[in-house]
C-alpha cells in the first residue's frame, strides 16, 4: 500500500538548502524541473511521539558516529550545535544556510 515518504522543509532560502544538500551532504537528487531538486534519502524510520497537540513534525538525519559527522560537518563549514546526550541518541542540530535546523543524531535504541 505504502511505498515511501515524501518529506518536505520548508526554508527561508530554499536554493541554498538545496545546494547544501545536493553539495555537501551530496544526496542524489532529480530535477523535477525549474531547479526543483527532489532528493533521496537514506533509509529512514518513524517514531510517533505524544503531544498535547498535533501536526508539529521534526526530521533528524541519523550517523553512526555524531562525533565524527560533526567533525567532518565543521571542516565543511557548516554550524552544529553542542552534541547532547540522551536516552534515546546521541543529539546535534545542523544550521542550514537559510536559517532553519535540522536535527543529527546517533541512535541508541535498536534499529527497525
Amino acid at each position: 500500500m505504502v511505498t515511501g515518504a515524501h518529506m518536505i522543509l520548508y526554508s527561508a532560502d530554499a536554493e541554498a538548502d538545496r545546494a547544501f544538500f545536493r553539495d555537501v551532504l551530496k544526496f542524489p537528487s532529480v530535477d523535477a524541473g525549474h531547479g526543483w531538486l527532489i532528493f533521496a534519502l537514506p533509509p529512514s524510520e518513524l517514531a510517533v511521539h505524544p503531544a498535547e497537540r498535533g501536526g508539529q513534525h521534526e526530521i533528524y538525519l541519523m550517523c553512526e558516529d555524531v562525533a565524527a559527522a560533526m567533525s567532518q560537518l565543521a571542516s565543511l563549514g557548516v554550524e552544529c550545535s553542542d552534541l547532547s546526550e540522551q536516552r534515546w541518541g546521541s543529539i546535534t542540530t545542523i544550521t542550514l544556510p537559510g536559517g532553519g535546523k535540522l536535527g543529527l543524531y546517533q541512535p541508541k535504541h535498536p534499529r527497525p
